[in-house]
């Protein structure tokens, strides 16, 4: 491998195996790809990743798979056969990080653990991903992104006071996790750095998303404070919410900082109100919102949303509209961030999707390619680690390959 100039990507050199699903362990890997790493994602040679048949599909292809697997190149192997175990081991010697999100146990069964990964690379980070963690008294059972979302108490707070707990339609602690797990194995190259030696990452679904909610916990044992569902108002501050303009759509409104509920109150016509006691604070006005949403949403569903919007710019408050992805596919500020980028694909064509997650000035990330098609380059990375047609072959045989 040639010298990483000062203007690559900043993981240029660092070698990753994505052998994980659905969809944590595969999101990391993704973001670590984005910055330059060389991911190669393994997939069994008959059971593929199933987020190629999650979503819609254009002539046959899975368009999440294309997110997802960017900037990966892809092999198929059967670690549980011999001649995939000895194979993965040899990629292993030459790799910087291994992500997985098998049950645990999983892999120790198939003689692949730590003990095993690290006796050929003591210099291996490995991420294991998993609903519950390596260990408790849940860990051997099976552990989805929603399991998170209700146990960590997001379902609990989310929706409507006398309406069902509400799940997230898209993969919230999935992404959270996903996010994390770059952000942990980064954490462990550091950690590499000092040391000379590897490490586990132990990274269970259930904590990244508890972090994210915020100090419950800490409400709960110092004051016995449970966070109920509100719906879209806080606790913490109002007016807060979502609102219908005249011309039938929404706008969402924030006022989390004194100087613009005040600047809201005024811009509505109602800057009496700011002179009640109540309103010097964010939970005085939370517990007077019926009041300020009366007033915000009076005014708000007089006028159209192209109003709305130039009129709280105006005033320097706090406002954005409601967008499905339509909107977001248009927003000049989305478009002026390069956030939706097109990649050429060679089965699709021009597609568009979302661009790495965020800028460097000096060694930007990057997608190269999107998701590649099952097993696509087997062959030269087995190739490249030295395997022979006739090793290629028996593979085969074997059904590894």
């Amino acid at each position: 491998m040639s010298r990483p100039s000062p203007t690559d990507p900043p993981l240029t050199g660092l070698r990753v195996l994505d052998l994980a699903t659905l969809f944590a362990g595969p999101l990391a890997a993704t973001l670590l790809g984005d910055f330059g790493a060389e991911v190669v994602k393994v997939e069994h040679p008959r059971k593929p990743d199933p987020s190629r048949g999650h979503g819609p599909s254009k002539d046959g292809i899975g368009l999440w798979w294309k997110v997802l697997g960017r900037n990966k190149r892809t092999i198929s192997l059967d670690l549980s056969k011999p001649g995939g175990r000895a194979t993965l081991l040899r990629l292993v010697e030459n790799t910087d990080v291994v992500i997985e999100n098998f049950r645990p146990g999983t892999l120790e069964k198939w003689d692949l653990g730590w003990p095993e990964l690290s006796a050929v690379n003591p210099r291996l980070v490995l991420a294991r991903v998993t609903g519950f963690g390596q260990f408790g008294p849940y860990a051997h059972r099976p552990g989805f992104g929603t399991l998170a979302e209700a146990m960590s108490g997001f379902a609990a707070i989310t929706g409507e006071p006398d309406a069902p707990p509400t799940l997230p339609p898209f993969g919230l602690a999935d992404s959270i996790a996903g996010l994390t797990t770059a952000y942990a194995v980064m954490a462990a190259l550091a950690g590499r750095d000092r040391t000379g030696e590897g490490q586990v990452v132990d990274m269970a679904l259930i904590e990244p998303i508890l972090t994210a909610l915020g100090p419950q916990p800490t409400w709960y044992d110092q004051l016995g404070h449970v966070q109920p569902r509100t719906g879209n108002r806080s606790q913490n501050n109002a007016p807060r919410g979502t609102y219908l303009t005249a011309d039938g759509t929404w706008v969402a409104v924030s006022t989390s900082a004194q100087s613009i509920a005040e600047r809201v109150m005024h811009l509505v016509g109602r800057p009496e109100l700011t002179e009640e006691p109540w309103f010097a604070t964010g939970a005085g006005r939370a517990r007077h919102a019926d009041v300020l949403d009366e007033a915000v949403g009076g005014w708000i569903a007089r006028h159209t949303r192209t109003d709305v919007l130039a009129a709280f710019e105006k005033a320097e408050a706090a406002v954005a509209p409601v967008q499905d992805v339509r909107d977001v596919m248009a927003d000049p500020q989305y478009q002026a961030l390069g956030t939706i980028t097109t990649v050429d694909d060679p089965e699709l064509g021009p597609l568009r999707m979302q661009n790495v997650l965020f800028r460097l000035s000096a060694t930007p990330g990057a997608i190269r390619w999107a998701g590649r098609p099952h097993g696509a380059d087997t062959e030269e990375v087995l190739t490249g680690l030295g395997l022979t047609p006739d090793d290629l072959a028996a593979l085969r045989a074997e059904g590894a390959l």
